[in-house]
This record gives structure tokens, C-alpha cells and sequence, in this order.
């Protein structure tokens, strides 16, 4: 018997290494898993009673292979009403709704289309039966891919001409070999039907999951996250303390940057809102679309905040310390407005023109400034920071105004609810402060500011609006 030699022996001490490393690896696999599925539960709740929901569907439809009658009527083709609950079941009920009835559409229309294309061939000899279906194939196919293509029929109705083409190509090919097709062609059809409705059912009355109303609440925590950081700009980058700074700035930096990337993610909810039925505050033929043009408006905002973010991070000086702060304060609070207007669906422009106004006239100040440093002959290179950002952020308030705006014709479409403030009589002053008249478009604004903290930029204004006669 041979001994154990040096080299013989490091496989069997590396395998004894392993062995004993398993247990501790594996537990600390289960041990994150555990982690990792909890944290996915408790981010979104809505993903644990969707898993419950599609085990219930497919529970349900296993009964057509317990119950006899039911088998005795449908056969094997039970089968695909169960693949129909897998294919069409999907976490949003649009999601549901545009697949199930994109499914039993399409596989309705093709089976029928295929039933045609046989009768048809039936006309000619037995020796041409091959050539009409082969060339009903080439012509159906052909045109049906190309009008996926189409921006509109593929964001909608692309899974539907998938099954379409699938249905149409198996009846007709079928029809060929087999005389009694139709029989099964129907069985199928009604099927697919019974696991349509059945997933449909399931998603609209158990734990229903709106994507309208996700779409509804993205847009309006998108708007919020940028009023949070324009709210922010005087604490993120004229504070004295260099650590504050820091953290600040990274907060407010990963907030906007998160809008940047909604776009996607917006236009998908939008096509699939489309397909749910009135529910809640959304009525039927909720206006959708609008909700894509204030992100489309909000994103472009984001991005001149993003060019005011990457120039006042390079310290332009506290010259203009003041008007920038007062700027970002009464934009941010502009947008806050916009994003409460959305989220309860009641419009009041009144503040939200009122505040864009008061920016309007820091931005005025900062300009009045620059004007002030060139008649003094300050040094160019001084000027010209102040000069950019005051021009970003006019191209910010601008974006600003046309989200207003856009929301306003939100608010007209959708029916928000429009409220007023009726002033009987002066609203006093708590404290010290100053009443400044602002015109804008045509209408006098009152801005009542008093000041409430030793800090020049911590200031609480009330607006009413007034219009001129």
C-alpha cells in the first residue's frame, strides 16, 4: 500500500478545508437571503400579496382538471388556460387588463383568420391547398410584423400581434394535416378566455394595484424632490460648515439625479394606466398623457438645476448669497405647491404665481447687483460667475412657470377640485416686517414678509393676490 506523499496529500486537506468552511458558507448564504427577501417585502408590501394573488389564480384554475365535467368538456386543452394565468397574470391591474385582453383579441381574430385561409384553400385543388396557405402565411406574417413597428401599436398592442401571428400560423398550418382542428381550435380559444378573465378578475378584486395612481404619485414626488433641493440651495452651498456642506449636498444631488432617469419608467405606466377602468379619483379616460408632458417639463427643469447645482458648487462668491437664497426658497416652495396641487388634486395657482413672482424679483436684485459691480469697475472674472448663475437661474423659474402651467392644464382635464381664498380684511403682522408689491401678468401681488430667525434667508411669506382694476 502506497504512503501519502506531500502531493497526495494537499487534495485530501484542501477537501477537509472545504468541508468545514460549508456549514458556516451556507448559513451565511440563507442568513443574507433571508435578509435580501425581507427588505424586498418591506420596500414594496404590494410584491408579497401579488406572489398570494397569483397562487390563487392558479389554484382556481386547476379546477378544471379536478372537477370531471370540466375535463370532460375541455380535455388537455385545460392546459392552456393555466399557461393563459401565467403569461397574463402581472403585478399592476393594467399591466393585466391590456395582456389578457391583447390575448383573447388575438387569439379570437388569428384562429378566425387561420379558419379563413383553410375555407379558402378548400376552393382550389388538393395539389394547391399547400401553396395558398404558404402564401396566406408569407403575406400575414409580413404585414403584421411590419405594423409592429408602428410607435403607437408597439407600446400597446405588440403582445397582441405576437399571439396573433402564433395563432394565425398554427390553426392554418394545422388545418392541413389535421380535419378536426376546428373542434380543437375552439376548445383552446375558450381556454385561454377562462384564464384571461379569471387573472383578470383575480388583479382588479383582491389587493388591486393601480399603476395609474403610481404614475399619479411619481410625477408629484419628482416635482417635490426638486422643490427639496431648490428649498435647500442656500444651506447646501453658503453654509460655513464645510462638514454640513458635504452631507447636504449629496442628498439633494441623489434626489434630483433620481428624476433624470424617470422617463422610461413614466411612459410605461402611462400606456398600461390606460387600459384600467375609473377607479378612486381617476374617471374613465383619465387624461395619462398629460401626466408624460409635466415629467417631460420636469425633467428638463432637472437639468438646469443640475448646470446651477455644477456651477454654485464651485463657490461664486457671497455677493450673491442673498438673492440666491430667496430665489431657491420661493421656487422650491413654487414647486412644493405644484406637487400638493397633484398629489390631493386640488388646484390653487394663486401661491404658486405668487411665489415664482417673488423669484422673479430676486433674480431682479441679482441683476441690479451685477449692474451696481460694473459701474464700480470691478474686476471682469468677478462678474461673470454672478452673471451665470443669475441666467440659470432665470432658465430655472422659466421651467418652473411651464410646470405651472402644464399642471394648471392638468388640473382642467382631470378635474381637480378648485378651491379660493376669499380676504374680507388686512391680515395683521405678527412681527416686524415689510409689504412689497410685486406686478406680474397683469396682476398686483402683495408679498408680506416678516422676519422669524436671526438668519436673513429663514423667512415666512404670505401672498394674496389681488388683481388690478
Amino acid at each position: 500500500m502506497a504512503s501519502l506523499t506531500p502531493q497526495n496529500a494537499k487534495p485530501f486537506s484542501l477537501a477537509s478545508t472545504w468541508l468545514r468552511v460549508l456549514p458556516k458558507k451556507s448559513c451565511a448564504n440563507v442568513t443574507n437571503l433571508a435578509k435580501n427577501a425581507k427588505k424586498l417585502g418591506q420596500d414594496d408590501p404590494r410584491r408579497i400579496t401579488h406572489s398570494f394573488k397569483v397562487g390563487l389564480a392558479l389554484t382556481l384554475v386547476s379546477m378544471l382538471f379536478y372537477v370531471q365535467p370540466l375535463y370532460d368538456s375541455f380535455g388537455s386543452s385545460t392546459m392552456w388556460a393555466i399557461m393563459t394565468v401565467v403569461v397574463v397574470m402581472e403585478f399592476s391591474v393594467g399591466a393585466t387588463l391590456g395582456k389578457g385582453i391583447n390575448r383573447m383579441l388575438a387569439t379570437l381574430l388569428g384562429g378566425s383568420l387561420g379558419f379563413g385561409v383553410q375555407q379558402l384553400a378548400t376552393l382550389t385543388e388538393k395539389e394547391d391547398h399547400s401553396i395558398v396557405i404558404a402564401f396566406s402565411l408569407f403575406i400575414i406574417g409580413a404585414i403584421m410584423t411590419f405594423v409592429r413597428f408602428f410607435p403607437g401599436v408597439k407600446a400597446k398592442y405588440d403582445y397582441g400581434f405576437s399571439i396573433f401571428i402564433l395563432t394565425f400560423s398554427l390553426v392554418s398550418i394545422s388545418s392541413y394535416r389535421d380535419d378536426y382542428i376546428q373542434i380543437l381550435a375552439c376548445k383552446r380559444l375558450l381556454t385561454i378566455i377562462i384564464g384571461s378573465f379569471l387573472a383578470m378578475i383575480v388583479s382588479i378584486c383582491i389587493w388591486p394595484v393601480w399603476i395609474g395612481e403610481d404614475l399619479h404619485n411619481l410625477v408629484a414626488s419628482n416635482i417635490e424632490k426638486l422643490g427639496d433641493f431648490l428649498e435647500g440651495l442656500g444651506e447646501d452651498y453658503f453654509d460655513e460648515s464645510d462638514g454640513t456642506k458635504t452631507v447636504t449636498n449629496k442628498s439633494f444631488a441623489d434626489k434630483y439625479e433620481t428624476v433624470l432617469n424617470s422617463k422610461t419608467r413614466e411612459e410605461t405606466m402611462a400606456n398600461l394606466a390606460g387600459w384600467e377602468a375609473c377607479h378612486g379619483r381617476f374617471r374613465f379616460r383619465h387624461p395619462w398623457k398629460q401626466y408624460l408632458k409635466v415629467g417631460n417639463l420636469t425633467r428638463k427643469c432637472a437639468y438646469k438645476i443640475e448646470a446651477l447645482d455644477c456651477y454654485i458648487s464651485n463657490d461664486p462668491g457671497n455677493k450673491i448669497k442673498d438673492s440666491c437664497q430667496y430665489a431657491g426658497i420661493e421656487s422650491g416652495k413654487a414647486l412644493k405647491e405644484l406637487s400638493s396641487a397633484i398629489k390631493s388634486m386640488t388646484w390653487f395657482s394663486t401661491t404658486t404665481k405668487a411665489h415664482i413672482a417673488n423669484a422673479k424679483g430676486a433674480i431682479k436684485s441679482l441683476n441690479s447687483l451685477v449692474k451696481e459691480n460694473t459701474r464700480e469697475g470691478i474686476d471682469v472674472l468677478e462678474i461673470v460667475p454672478i452673471l451665470a448663475v443669475a441666467s440659470l437661474l432665470t432658465d430655472v423659474i422659466i421651467s418652473i412657470q411651464r410646470i405651472s402651467e402644464a399642471v394648471d392644464e392638468l388640473a382642467s382635464l382631470a378635474h381637480f377640485k378648485m378651491t379660493t381664498i376669499n380676504v374680507t380684511k388686512p391680515l395683521p403682522l405678527q412681527r416686524e416686517g415689510t409689504i412689497q408689491p410685486i406686478m406680474f401678468q397683469d396682476e398686483l401681488l402683495y408679498n408680506i414678509t416678516s422676519s422669524t430667525s436671526p438668519k436673513q434667508y429663514e423667512i415666512s411669506s404670505i401672498a394674496l393676490m389681488i388683481h388690478s382694476v
